[in-house]
Formats: C-alpha cells, sequence, structure tokens
C-alpha cells in the first residue's frame, strides 16, 4: 500500500468497513456506502457509470453473445455491467446486498429486462447453484476480510453452471502476506482456490493500468452432463 493518505471518502469508507467487521456482518458496509452517498455516484468510488472496461474487452476479444442463456452479476452496484450483458443477449440476474444500489439500478433503468434483486451473497436462494451460464465477479472477493476468502471464493464458484464460465476481475498482490484493506487484493493462491472448487483456468489477463496490479482471469466448469 501507499503512504499517500486517503482521500476522506475513502478514509470514511474503510472506517464503515471496519466498523462492520467488528460488528460481525463484514459484507453489510456496501449499504452505508451507498446510503450515505445520497444518489451521488461520484460519493462510491467503485461506481463509473459505464460498464466494466474490462468486461467489455473480452466480451469483444472472444465474440462472446448471449443468445438467451444465463448470467449473473455479483455485487452489481449502479447496474452497468448487468445492463452491459443484456445488451449482448444474456438473461441477465443482477444482485446486490444493498438496497439502496438496487433501487438506484431500478430508477437507472426503468425499462431493463434484468433482473434485479436484493440479496446477500451468503445467503442467496438454493435455485441459483449452479445455474448460470455466465457468472461475472469484479472486486467483490477483495472487498471482503480475508478471513472469509475460501468461503467467499466457494460461493462465487457454486453459481457457475456446468460449462458455464466465471470471469473475474480482482487486483492482484504478489505477496502471500494479509495487505490493509479494504480492498484486499488476491494472492495467486487465492485465484488458484477457484480452481479447487471445481473450476478450470482457461485465460489470464494482466493489467497495470493503475496503481495496483488488475487480472481478469476467465473460468470454465467442465461439462458433466
Amino acid at each position: 500500500m501507499s503512504d499517500r493518505p486517503l482521500d476522506p471518502r475513502r478514509a470514511e469508507i474503510r472506517k464503515i468497513a471496519a466498523e462492520a467487521e467488528k460488528d460481525g456482518h463484514p459484507a453489510r458496509w456496501f449499504e452505508k456506502v451507498y446510503a450515505t452517498a445520497s444518489g451521488d455516484a461520484d460519493a462510491v468510488p467503485w461506481a463509473m457509470e459505464r460498464p466494466n472496461p474490462y468486461l467489455l474487452e473480452w466480451l469483444d476479444d472472444t465474440k462472446t453473445c448471449g443468445d438467451g442463456k444465463s448470467a449473473l452479476v455479483i455485487g452489481c452496484g449502479l447496474g452497468d455491467d448487468a445492463e452491459a450483458l443484456a445488451g449482448r443477449g444474456f438473461d441477465v440476474t443482477a444482485f446486490d446486498i444493498s438496497e439502496t444500489a438496487i433501487a438506484w439500478c431500478r430508477q437507472r433503468f426503468p425499462n431493463s429486462s434484468v433482473c434485479y434483486q436484493v440479496c446477500d451473497l451468503f445467503a442467496c436462494d438454493a435455485s441459483w447453484t449452479r445455474a448460470f451460464d455466465f457468472v461475472f465477479e469484479s472486486r467483490t472477493v477483495q472487498s471482503l476480510p480475508l478471513k472469509l476468502r475460501h468461503t467467499t471464493i466457494g460461493m462465487v464458484s457454486e453459481f457457475v453452471a456446468d460449462g458455464g464460465t466465471l470471469l473475474v476481475v480482482a487486483n492482484r498482490r504478489d505477496t502471500e502476506a494479509e495487505p490493509d484493506g479494504p480492498p484486499w487484493p488476491l494472492s495467486d493462491s487465492e485465484f488458484k482456490r477457484f480452481e479447487a472448487c471445481g473450476l478450470t483456468e482457461i485465460r489470464r489477463d494482466c493489467f497495470d493500468r493503475n496503481s495496483r496490479p488488475t487480472v481478469r482471469v476467465e473460468y470454465h466448469r467442465v461439462f458433466n452432463g
């Protein structure tokens, strides 16, 4: 981590996250961030109000079209990634633990085909298990403490159907030592954890577009039918 001081909003978000972890609800800090933003997307550091460029590049590079296949967006935030996938022909479900974020999505995209839902990653409907042809996870895993890392990766992996694809975008750290956070970037062993959960790494792309190295990894689940 840099010794450069955090801007006031990021410092406040770290305080919110630390309080949530102390209270035993480390995922619930997202709601407070969205609620205190009061409709200002600039107050949510990860809200770009445009689709994730790493997702769009992958879709273009692989010439992926939905053709009615099911897709799930984890921690969908303000909905831009979900809308991008719907625009590519996927039947999209998108969820976030934050009620405010989901209400914001519905306000931004009132005529959307996306099924937006309020859901806790650790308490999703059992019918979602291995139910989605494509799953997109961008920076949700790294937003939760390391003590939840294996459980979180396991939950994300279980959404992927037989023959399905998981695309993960996350910051990477080059040590197994626990970093200061949030976020808590993933180590190589943590990326490997997805494979321990029954997925196979197909492609890995590394980027140095900002102060933290970003990795995009494509995983598949072998079709067992």
